[in-house]
């Protein structure tokens, strides 16, 4: 079953309690269970499920933060997260239903944070997703740009991590390789070479569906890679480097 499936499914009541839970119940038919401050990590499908939800809720918040909701937003989430026509009206009543509600996004990251609190690159994934919502209408602005760094912030990145994973949402070409990589311009060869091998290795699509990404997410965690390699493409070529 896709996740958009298990979202209108029975299993949705194994998800979460908290916020994302909340939202989720709060729509007709929807039974979310209480766990404590947040999901029950050890439920099969838990991880996956959360992170889909988050990413509805958090862009929900987000593609708001600049005063409107365009179309080119909606496009782009229906767009990068495959979201199947049967499973369109139900999607769009949880993104409603977050864009309405009078609670803030602190809650949503909260919980995530503490979910995926030992998977950092996960979380990443999720910043990723919501910067491609941001650009969808070919800028991001400062409120959005804002409301992503207070996220990250929330998910335990710094400023220069920040900066890390922003970079890599400026377009290839455009973007500093080294800071897609985030490593200084003066880092040793071998540096370089090994940062390179431990992000391919972090952001390896299979790797993440085995750490909670959704299969439905796939191409977001390609994009990634692409521009990891795109990075490490021109400083190899700067440098002389071999592959």
């Amino acid at each position: 079953m896709s996740i958009w499936g298990t979202l209108v499914g029975g299993a949705a009541g194994l998800v979460l309690g908290g916020p994302l839970g909340a939202l989720l119940g709060a729509l007709g038919g929807y039974a979310a269970v209480k766990s404590g401050n947040g999901a029950d990590e050890s439920a099969g499908g838990t991880r996956s499920i959360s992170f889909t939800i988050g990413v509805i809720a958090l862009g929900a918040k987000m593609a708001k933060a600049d005063g409107a909701v365009t179309l080119d937003e909606v496009a782009a989430f229906r767009e990068v997260f495959h979201v199947p026509d049967d499973e369109l009206k139900n999607v769009s009543r949880l993104f409603d239903r977050a864009k309405r509600e009078a609670t803030g996004f602190e809650p949503y990251a909260q919980q995530l944070a503490r979910l995926f609190r030992d998977n950092k690159t996960v979380l990443e994934e999720l910043l990723d997703a919501l910067f491609h919502i941001a650009k969808a209408d070919n800028v991001i602005h400062p409120a959005e740009d804002e409301f992503l760094f207070q996220v990250a912030h929330i998910f335990g990145f710094d400023r220069n991590e920040f900066d890390r994973i922003r970079a890599g949402h400026v377009g290839a070409g455009d973007a500093d390789p080294y800071r897609v990589l985030g490593i200084a311009r003066t880092a040793a060869d071998e540096t370089v070479k090994s940062r390179y091998r431990q992000l391919v290795r972090e952001h390896h699509p299979d790797s993440l569906v085995a750490q909670g990404l959704p299969q439905e997410f796939i191409d977001l965690a390609n994009e990634k890679l692409a521009a990891i390699n795109d990075a490490w493409d021109r400083i190899r070529k700067h440098r002389g480097l071999s592959h």
